[in-house]
């Protein structure tokens, strides 16, 4: 009963965050109608790229939602290896690390709540090594699933936890800390491309501004509805292109 809710619970929240981006489907689409056909009867047409550009800015606040998350998540790995190797258990290393993050980021930073999330587990009876893993599965971040399987692992098999969570919180601090450098050195190349994707629609406007009736020719006929149909998808593929390049991962 309790996997049913919580599967309802999901589904009711994963629909909630598609609500959400509603309006920017539709202000993708009404930008696109607007500047190759200039005309409201394209925008139904154009949803499905406007609902396409939607998935994109969904998917890119979660990503950035996850490198915080993840950064946030090293600086708690070195307090859990620091409570470890101070002879704490496991359990109440995530409870100092706990305190640790909520001085560091605040009671309201996504790390912070995660870890009462585990507090709270961890009060409850529940095994760590099923929190660390359902923590994982909530917010995909590779690096703080290998931990979990790491962890989980050892907690299995038995060994120096001490050592090997060490080594373990090392590699992925350094990771995370790559991935950060890439993130900083593309920071205005994605600026560029930004500026670039927005051109097409600054030209438009102030063309039609300062020269009434100069684009007049490409609207309403079809020679000019199939000439920025080819633009249209030029744009489109120059668009996915470009973020396609900057989508470096490690």
């Amino acid at each position: 009963m309790r996997s049913r809710l919580t599967a309802l619970s999901s589904r009711w929240r994963a629909l909630d965050f598609d609500l959400r981006s509603l309006p920017d489907a539709l202000a993708a689409a009404f930008l696109l109608s607007m500047l190759f056909y200039r005309s409201l009867a394209a925008l139904l047409p154009l949803l499905p790229a406007g609902a396409a550009y939607a998935c994109f800015r969904r998917k890119e606040r979660r990503e950035k939602e996850q490198r915080v998350l993840a950064a946030q998540f090293r600086d708690a790995l070195g307090s859990v290896i620091t409570a470890l190797k101070a002879g704490d258990s496991p359990e109440n290393a995530f409870c100092e690390s706990r305190k640790e993050m909520a001085f560091q980021y605040g009671e309201n930073a996504v790390i912070t709540k995660e870890l009462v999330r585990i507090e709270n587990g961890l009060e409850n009876r529940v095994p760590l090594e099923q929190l660390l893993e359902a923590f994982a599965a909530g917010w995909d971040v590779e690096e703080i699933r290998e931990f979990s399987e790491v962890f989980a692992i050892l907690k299995r098999s038995g060994g120096n936890m001490v050592d090997v969570l060490g080594r373990t919180a090392v590699l992925l601090q350094e990771r995370i800390d790559v991935e950060e450098e890439i993130r900083i050195l593309l920071g205005n190349r994605r600026m560029e491309c930004r500026i670039m994707n927005m051109t097409p629609f600054v030209l438009v406007l102030y063309v039609s501004a300062t020269s009434p009736g100069f684009f007049d020719v490409l609207y309403h006929n079809l020679t000019g509805i199939a000439f920025m149909t080819v633009c249209l998808a030029g744009y489109l593929a120059a668009y996915a292109l470009g973020e396609k390049i900057l989508d470096i991962r490690v």
